[in-house]
């Protein structure tokens, strides 16, 4: 039998932050470049089921090992509903010839920075870019310093997806009907290894990619022009405690909360509009909207409303951009609240700096902390000029050590793949 190889991306929650955990609001969420690959082949005939990890310090288990809760809950859950799905003779004959699992993420799900160290590199995107793919994390799994790109999420979809593939549980993994089955399968191993139900974000934009999320799937891909890059801040966050916090203080002030949070969800109802329609502006006068995205491409944001007061071609790209410039604004200033409120670092007052030196930036639209804390920020832009200008900020940051990363927005959830085309 031939290789199985299925990946699915990493995501970036742009708007929706916590409210999504509340089934009233929405969220925008993004797919991104770096993905999680399952690579399956057959074993020796020996039943046996060995996962191998290659980039970490413990890289290979069978069924006698505790490994990773993500792993065992997808094999040990996964393999039932396919038992149940196809027929016994055939899952029996696959399951007697054993399977070899390999587990592999792009470099962006893990911290570079131990690596980058051991070579006397610079914290910069340049020596990110001469790293193997794929390479040693020099720790164990249970140790890595994570990114914030979602990565357990990643790597339950694409061992879910990937099994379903190698029993031919499913045929055609953009069936809507099969593609959802991966779906519901991938939610529910995800939350039992979790041990809690979140808000099934992570998984949604794992399988669907870039989408508008209301528990409803709405297709989704950045503006043309559009660009996003992410940096890792070296100190991390708990996000459960936070969510925990915020929760709380919701539950104990209830009229203070839903009148911040529909604030906030207003204003990103406004943003994900606004990025819609910039997008249909571009189909409508391709000509009309690039020009308007080079004027803006050199302008700080803050400066956009001197461009809306003027009669002239691309005005509404212009209004466009302004406001979605301005309504995310409104989103952190009332993130920040909820922090004040919560006790909920959401956003710390080092990132609030970092983040506005971001937005100070030529061609920048928005800039923020998608799980909170001390996580993974993004820089969303247009044009070619702010990606260097933002990652030199980041470069010579002082108050905390920022590292970029290399991935980007990628709309296209998990798919199957061709070896060749991954190493």
């Amino acid at each position: 039998m031939s290789l199985t190889v299925v990946s699915a991306p990493g995501k970036v929650l742009l708007t929706g932050g916590y409210l999504i955990l509340d089934r009233e609001y929405e969220g925008l969420v993004v797919g991104t470049s770096s993905r999680f690959y399952t690579v399956i082949r057959p074993g020796d005939n020996s039943s046996k089921i060995i996962v191998h990890a290659p980039q970490f310090d413990d890289p290979n288990w069978d069924e006698k090992d505790r490994c990773n809760i993500f792993i065992e809950t997808v094999l040990k859950y996964s393999l039932s509903i396919i038992a149940n799905r196809i027929s016994s003779q055939k899952f029996d004959e696959l399951v007697f010839k054993g399977l070899n699992i390999y587990v592999i993420g792009s470099n962006d799900f893990y911290s570079q920075r131990e690596q980058l160290k051991k070579s006397n590199l610079p914290l910069n995107t340049t020596s990110l870019r001469t790293l193997t793919p794929f390479c040693k994390v020099y720790t164990t799994l249970k140790k890595v310093h994570k990114t914030g790109l979602g990565s357990s999420a990643a790597m339950t979809t694409s061992l879910v997806a990937a099994l379903f593939v190698y029993f031919k549980c499913v045929k055609n993994v953009n069936d809507i009907k099969e593609r959802t089955l991966i779906h519901n399968a991938s939610q529910f191993c995800h939350c039992l290894a979790q041990g809690k139900v979140g808000s099934g974000f992570d998984i949604s934009a794992a399988v669907w990619g870039s989408h508008v999320w209301d528990n409803q799937v709405k297709p989704f891909t950045l503006p043309p022009e559009f660009k996003m890059i992410l940096a890792e801040v070296d100190s991390g966050s708990n996000t459960p405690r936070m969510v925990g916090k915020v929760l709380a203080w919701r539950k104990a002030t209830p009229e203070q909360a839903n009148i911040l949070w529909n604030a906030i969800a207003s204003s990103c109802a406004i943003v994900i509009d606004n990025l819609i329609e910039l997008t249909r502006e571009y189909e409508k006068d391709k000509t009309g909207y690039y020009d308007a995205i080079r004027t803006c491409s050199c302008i700080k944001g803050f400066r956009w409303s001197n461009l809306i007061n003027q009669e002239r071609p691309g005005k509404r790209i212009f209004d466009l951009l302004h406001s979605t410039f301005t309504e995310f604004q409104k989103v952190r200033q009332s993130l920040r609240d909820m922090s004040n409120m919560s006790d909920a670092p959401i956003e710390p007052p080092e990132q609030t700096r970092l983040l506005d030196a971001c937005t100070n930036v030529p061609g920048v639209v928005m800039a923020g902390v998608p799980a909170g804390g001390y996580d993974a920020i993004f820089c969303i832009g247009i044009g070619d000029n702010f990606v260097t200008q933002v990652e030199n900020i980041w470069e010579n940051w002082i108050e905390m050590s920022v590292g970029p990363l290399l991935t980007n927005e990628s709309s296209e959830g998990f798919r199957k793949e061709n070896l060749e085309n991954v190493l």
